[in-house]
């Protein structure tokens, strides 16, 4: 993460916005942050970590009950949930989670996508968005490659979503 990245990072977790995350990147990152400055002495890690301490965060899981730093678990009515934080003005942020982005894209409650690719291939990993029976128009309103090489694809959806089905697993 280079100089432009981190401090784009920054300005976009600042303020007033809470943190979403699937479980499974939930604790990828309660097993960092908490303790970061003990790990790294990177700029980006040591500016970013009392940001996320500070920020209100939301886990969505079912198998998890509790979880700490400012931290609220949903685990059932997440749609409605959300629904009624989005339209509350709430900003949400969501960090990853395909299973959790397909569900919230399915409800129509990502107005905006923001997708960092990364030099590097690693050969595997899970689809951005995984299989969906319909299709969605998104618009480009921003593309950038910041000093890392990282490229940043900022898409707004365009067409309505469609019913949903179930709640993935």
């Amino acid at each position: 993460m280079g100089p432009e990245l981190s401090a784009y990072s920054q300005e976009l977790t600042g303020g007033d916005k809470v943190f979403l995350y699937g479980r499974v990147v939930w604790e990828m990152m309660a097993g960092y942050w908490p303790q970061a400055e003990q790990h790294s002495t990177h700029e980006h890690d040591l500016a970013f970590a009392p940001i996320w301490r500070a920020a209100p965060k939301i886990v969505v899981s079912r198998t998890l009950e509790k979880a700490d730093w400012n931290t609220r678990v949903i685990g059932e009515d997440v749609v409605e949930e959300l629904t009624a934080l989005k339209e509350s003005g709430v900003t949400l942020l969501l960090f990853g989670g395909s299973a959790l982005a397909a569900h919230l894209t399915a409800h129509g409650l990502i107005d905006e996508y923001r997708i960092f690719v990364h030099p590097v291939v690693l050969g595997g990993g899970k689809p951005v968005f995984r299989a969906r029976a319909d299709r969605f128009g998104l618009e480009l309103v921003e593309s950038r490659t910041f000093d890392s090489q990282v490229v940043l694809l900022r898409h707004r959806r365009t067409t309505p979503p469609t019913p949903p089905g179930p709640r993935p697993s």
